[in-house]
């Protein structure tokens, strides 16, 4: 079960959140009628850069357990709306996610993001505290990344052999012969696979890659440290051995935070949640666990 659910966001942007189960349902008392139970504790999921909501679908159905968790399509993304470059700033990124978590009722929330969604995470952290009751950080950096990895980005779109023929070339490509594989990630194929679609001539991607390098500038030259060390409620800073994220910089994001803890994914890289959903969930259980029991 796929539920999708209009978001409206900054600008009057159309964003599509969605539901992948059904949120937990209130118990039954012996007498026939439901007990009067506050809602589930809401769940926003943040996707990183080039994903989409169906990206966090496995975390989502594990979560609906004893949490509602909805998965946003970000603007530029999945089947959210595709505004002109200059809509691609930093704060109508945080404020879509705003808009969503009131619009949808999820607050207090807990946030989970990856990537530059953990970013929009934690910064709507610092904006909105009342919002939030804890935050989830999947392999994002605080320190800057310069001018050098944007060059690199945009050579790497360069490069794709777009348009596709298949989504078995996409996967193969992706998975196998980007130069930036450094060892075969059926994964990291299947990753971008959903993230095409079919064309006249062939499979390319649902998103504008100008737009996605015009979302990373708006981030990639500044650190983020000060909006961390903002971000009051506890927070959980995830990485995989293996992804971008190093150890050093995640425990030194886990002291800056004021109630900042560490967890670690091994024989994970970037896409921990994504490539290893068990060993993720283990990661995160005992956080959210925590939280619950606040």
């Amino acid at each position: 079960m796929a539920r999708r659910i209009d978001v409206t966001g900054a600008g009057g942007l159309r964003l599509a959140a969605w539901e992948f189960a059904d949120p937990p349902k209130a118990e039954v008392e012996p007498g026939g009628e439901a007990a009067v139970e506050p809602s589930p504790p809401g769940v926003l999921l943040l996707h990183g850069l080039m994903g989409r909501a169906s990206h966090w679908a496995s975390t989502a159905r594990w979560l609906a357990g004893r949490h509602r968790a909805v998965a946003l399509d970000q603007r530029g993304h999945g089947q959210s709306d595709k505004p002109p470059p200059a809509a691609y700033t930093r704060e109508a990124y945080v404020e879509d996610a705003e808009a969503a978590v009131e619009q949808l009722g999820l607050a207090p929330v807990v946030l989970v993001g990856h990537a530059m969604g953990a970013l929009t995470a934690w910064q709507l952290a610092a904006k909105r505290p009342d919002l939030v009751r804890g935050l989830i950080i999947c392999d994002m950096r605080a320190s800057a990344l310069g001018a050098a990895s944007q060059r690199e980005w945009a050579d790497w779109f360069t490069s794709w052999p777009v348009p596709f023929a298949s989504l078995a070339d996409v996967r193969k490509w992706f998975g196998e012969d980007d130069p930036w594989v450094e060892r075969p990630s059926p994964a990291r194929g299947a990753f971008y696979a959903e993230v095409m679609h079919e064309c006249e001539d062939g499979w390319r991607p649902v998103f504008d890659p100008q737009h996605m390098l015009r979302s990373r500038e708006t981030w990639v030259y500044d650190a983020h440290w000060e909006e961390l060390a903002q971000v009051r409620c506890p927070t959980l800073v995830v990485r995989g051995v293996d992804g971008e994220l190093g150890r050093a910089e995640a425990q030194e994001m886990v002291r800056v935070l004021p109630r900042g803890e560490y967890a670690e994914i091994a024989d994970a890289g970037h896409l921990a949640h994504y490539d290893l959903p068990v060993a993720w969930q283990g990661a995160v259980s005992p956080f959210l666990d925590g939280l619950l029991g606040d």
